[in-house]
């Protein structure tokens, strides 16, 4: 959810313009690796207040290590990205949107054939919900999923968190720290707080929804996460079988930061496991 913000990278980005609801939003992206058209495609989907500089240097280090493509872009509402209109209040379904809609549009408008090559993604966070909404939705169009700290309902020790992360945004310094992240981080903040601390969302599930995944899932948890306990990806291995687990001591909310090194040697193991890596 919410991660270190006094470091970061922030890679060259280009823009695309996609169709959402009726409304022109421009998207920002990034491509890893982009020439190497033979290798697997690896799709990264950011944490709740997250953008493609607040990965820092991670999905390029993962696609250097596997020799892999990598597609990094930031959602409506963050990063450069057309930011959430002042009035704009997300509803309960709002990862799943991002889910059915914009990321199958955005994916579409970057050449992306995910009939014919279909990718591989790895979210974290609510990027990790949205990975696994996907992949129920669109089982034929995923060739392997990696979520990271992903949410499947919601939990009180979440809410209680991401209620100190708001008197934190009123109180600290963090509004100019996600300042150097997001050009709106109103945007990217309220959006995110505000559902997560809504009412109408402490219902919100998708623990049955995402047995429709039929593709190999890789789910890690950190044992220190401050943002969920490890009942997310346990529940989803009892939703979906085939469900690879990965529970990493001394890590937080961020396994990509917390444990890089064995996050990346756990996700290449997985990724020749099922023949989704590229060949040496």
């Amino acid at each position: 959810m919410m991660q270190s913000l006094d470091q970061h990278v922030i890679p060259q980005a280009l823009m695309v313009e996609i169709d959402w609801a009726g409304r022109a939003v421009h998207i920002e992206y990034q491509w890893l690796g982009k020439n190497n058209a033979e290798t697997p495609l690896l799709v990264f989907l950011h944490e709740g207040l997250g953008s493609i500089s607040m990965w820092r240097d991670f999905p390029r280090t993962l696609c250097s290590a596997l020799g892999c493509r990598g597609l990094v872009y930031s959602r409506p509402g963050y990063g450069q990205s057309t930011p959430r209109a002042a009035d704009e209040a997300w509803a309960p379904n709002f990862m799943h949107r991002q889910a059915h809609d914009v990321l199958p549009t955005l994916l579409l408008a970057l050449g992306v054939d995910t009939a014919a090559n279909p990718p591989c993604l790895l979210g974290h966070s609510d990027g990790g919900s949205i990975a696994l909404l996907y992949a129920a939705r669109f089982p034929d169009r995923v060739a392997g999923a990696i979520v990271l700290a992903p949410h499947i309902m919601v939990e009180d020790l979440s809410v209680s968190s991401i209620a100190k992360a708001r008197t934190a945004y009123l109180d600290t310094d963090l509004r100019q720290r996600l300042a150097r992240h997001h050009a709106n981080p109103d945007s990217a903040f309220w959006g995110w707080n505000n559902i997560w601390l809504n009412p109408a969302f402490r219902s919100w599930s998708i623990e049955a929804e995402i047995a429709a995944i039929t593709c190999p899932l890789l789910a890690v948890q950190g044992l220190d996460d401050a943002y969920g306990t490890l009942h997310h990806i346990r529940g989803i291995a009892q939703s979906v079988p085939q469900t690879e687990l990965l529970e990493l001591a001394e890590c937080g909310h961020s396994p990509h930061r917390d444990q890089p090194a064995q996050l990346i040697s756990s996700i290449e193991e997985f990724l020749i496991r099922h023949d989704l890596h590229s060949p040496r």
